[in-house]
């Protein structure tokens, strides 16, 4: 399983869609906090928060992650590879979750970079790091685990069509309705009290409560459940194509 891992990891990495991904994430992300003037823009804010990072990235990751998940298994479709590590002694579970953890990693190697800007607002701030470190952990966490359950879906995604293309529209529309669709429809109070329902099964309710600082563990229990389900969704796809 770990060689699986690490073959995803390389075969990113020694693309140039993988750098030009990453460096994409970091310029949006980057423009958003320190260049465009407005609310969102760190010093027009008048306080050192790396809230405009924890609000900007989830919409950036719809697009980032399904361009990271959309090879996993299409490419391998594609070039007929998938009935090669079939005969590979892995189980099912071993395929997906290497893949998986590959874009996890890739995640974290994308969210790493952003590092810098925590250090330079500890710097900026009036004394020198005034700044929420616990709220801004626990937001990373957040964040991170927001990814690891898109990079689930993104994974899903990538099994159920040999078109990377189509894949990766498919991730993003998965990711956008897990995230704002859900949270939305609740907004229309068409279904009731169970409105409050269907806004407690969309991501950004949990999401939202995790970027506060406040680590709960319904929420972690949440996001385990979500990538849960897809991945074993995937796993059933696989079962299906080996026949």
């Amino acid at each position: 399983m770990w060689a699986l891992f690490l073959k995803e990891i390389n075969g990113f990495l020694s693309s140039v869609i993988g750098y030009i991904v990453i460096a994409v994430f970091l310029l949006l992300t980057g423009l958003f906090m320190w260049g465009f003037h407005g609310n969102l823009h760190v010093l027009d804010q008048g306080y050192a928060t790396m809230d405009t990072l924890f609000y900007v990235a989830p919409w950036v990751f719809m697009f980032l992650i399904p361009a990271i998940t959309m090879r996993s298994f299409s490419e391998e479709r594609r070039t007929g590879t998938l009935e090669l590590l079939f005969t590979r002694p892995l189980t099912d579970f071993h395929i997906v979750f290497a893949k998986y953890l590959a874009g996890v990693g890739l995640l974290v190697l994308a969210l790493l970079p952003t590092l810098i800007y925590y250090y330079s607002l500890i710097e900026l701030g009036n004394p020198v790091g005034n700044i929420d470190h616990g709220g801004t952990w626990g937001s990373y966490l957040g964040l991170l685990f927001l990814g690891a359950g898109f990079t689930a879906i993104g994974v899903f995604a990538s099994s159920i069509s040999d078109n990377q293309v189509v894949a990766f529209i498919l991730a993003a529309f998965l990711c956008f309705i897990c995230y704002n669709g859900l949270e939305q429809l609740a907004s229309f109070d068409l279904f009731g009290s169970f409105d409050r329902v269907i806004q407690q099964i969309g991501i950004a309710e949990h999401y939202d409560s995790m970027s506060r600082g406040v680590i709960d563990t319904r929420d972690v229990i949440y996001f385990i459940a979500v990538s849960g389900i897809f991945l074993t969704l995937t796993r059933a796809t696989l079962q299906k194509l080996r026949g």
